[in-house]
């Protein structure tokens, strides 16, 4: 891969649109990460930067990566893990540029990713597109009763119907396929202390709370399916999801106690 581009209109984009950062996370990704990886690169500016956070992994994950020759990687690792959740707001919180966009081990960016969401970015703080499945259906597979589970730019302005269906569990946002500006951090980070999974649920309840989330038609990222998914992709239960729903709720009131629904009544006059 190579190290960076002598090409004037590769530095001259990263100047004019503001620089990009890539929050990763990993663990025991040795497998898929150097596909990921490229993936992303091509897509990027001289200027921009890929910030790895590894979780302690156990296999030679970290050792891959430092074979990648490229000065963007930014590779931090940790001798204890930590967790998915913590790895990401690390990631996030290391992150320099003005657009950030999450970041799985084990998935493939579709070629135009970057442009489309730095785009829609102009006009919303947080934005979320769809996924389509790594050599399978080009769709991802939600609740049995929902046959194709997707996000329509139409529904960005429904802020408030769109918190309604994310505690009800029929909205999801996915991670993987989410960017923010990084003036949304002021109110992102930190995640809640109680917060152990679904960071990306938070990410999308602050974003419509704060009337700045964007939803895509677009489908911008492969998704990997595998039995490692941290993601379930099968029902997990009534208990599981009643915990869910629970802390989407106290994650609803450490957001309005961080005044997103001052923001939002703002962001309306």
């Amino acid at each position: 891969m190579p190290a960076e581009s002598s090409d004037p209109g590769a530095r001259e984009m990263a100047t004019t649109r503001g620089m990009v950062s890539v929050a990763m996370a990993t663990y025991n990704g040795a497998e898929f990460v150097t596909e990921q990886i490229a993936s992303i690169l091509p897509q990027l500016a001289p200027g921009d930067e890929v910030v790895i956070v590894d979780d302690a992994s156990t296999d030679d994950t970290v050792e891959v990566i430092s074979r990648i020759d490229d000065p963007r990687i930014r590779l931090v690792t940790r001798d204890v893990n930590w967790g998915y959740v913590r790895t990401f707001e690390q990631a996030l919180g290391l992150a320099r540029g003005e657009y950030l966009f999450l970041c799985d081990q084990d998935d493939v960016w579709i070629p135009g990713r970057v442009d489309l969401m730095v785009a829609a970015l102009a006009d919303h703080q947080v934005i979320a597109s769809n996924l389509a499945s790594l050599g399978g259906p080009n769709r991802i597979p939600g609740p049995f009763w929902i046959k194709d589970w997707r996000l329509w730019s139409r529904d960005s302005g429904h802020a408030i119907r769109n918190l309604l269906r994310l505690l009800a569990g029929v909205q999801c946002y996915w991670g993987c396929a989410m960017a923010v500006r990084r003036d949304a951090l002021d109110y992102l980070l930190p995640f809640p202390r109680f917060l152990n999974e679904t960071h990306d649920q938070w990410i999308g309840l602050c974003g419509n709370m704060a009337r700045s989330m964007g939803h895509m038609n677009s489908r911008t990222v492969w998704r990997r399916v595998h039995d490692s998914n941290l993601t379930p992709t099968q029902p997990r239960g009534v208990i599981p999801a009643l915990r869910s729903r629970v802390m989407l709720i106290r994650c609803l009131a450490v957001a309005w106690s961080r005044g997103l629904h001052l923001v939002g009544s703002r962001k309306q006059r």
